[in-house]
């Protein structure tokens, strides 16, 4: 079981992000936002996403980097391939994931959403070790902040329809609620 203090997961490599700030004094956690990342596109190995979300990326890398030069982002969770969780930003920070959103007609889901990110993309199909850490992190997370309901767990694509598209169609929602 996953354990959270002063929000943080105790279980998790920390990386600090300085992409975050703080959520509205009124703002309540009550909705978790899953996404898709990999970096580059379709690549599993090395520490790119790390660098990505701390502002350290190395642009010249590869050629896919030169359309997200620049960009400041980041997520409360990672969960690798392997079903290790990384957390970047604390809980109760609000971190850089969703951009433009709405979710029950309230805009700026980034004011009281997780973001939580799969090591994967669009299309491809994943882990069942991240499918099992990921119902351990959500079920943590519930208790933490109990306003999070089950309808309350969305994709991005459902937060920025025609704008996003993760976590995609390789994501199995049934497979996620089965474990919850």
């Amino acid at each position: 079981m996953y354990d959270i203090s002063h929000g943080r997961f105790k279980q998790a490599r920390q990386i600090a992000s300085p992409n975050f700030n703080e959520r509205p004094e009124d703002a309540e956690v009550d909705a978790i936002i899953i996404h898709s990342i990999s970096m580059p596109p379709g690549c599993y190995d090395g520490n790119d996403i790390d660098h990505f979300f701390c502002n350290q990326l190395d642009w010249e890398k590869d050629p896919f980097y030169d359309s997200i030069r620049g960009m400041e982002v980041s997520a409360h969770l990672l969960i690798r391939r392997s079903g290790e969780l990384v957390q970047y930003v604390n809980l109760f920070s609000r971190a850089w994931h969703a951009g433009p959103s709405t979710l029950c007609e309230r805009e700026n889901c980034n004011d009281f959403a997780i973001g939580i990110e799969l090591e994967g993309t669009d299309q491809s199909q994943f882990e069942k070790a991240q499918y099992e850490t990921l119902a351990e992190v959500i079920t943590a997370l519930r208790q933490y902040f109990p306003k999070i309901t089950k309808e309350r767990i969305v994709g991005h694509s459902d937060i920025a329809p025609g704008r996003k598209s993760d976590p995609g169609t390789g994501f199995y929602w049934e497979n996620l609620f089965s474990l919850l």
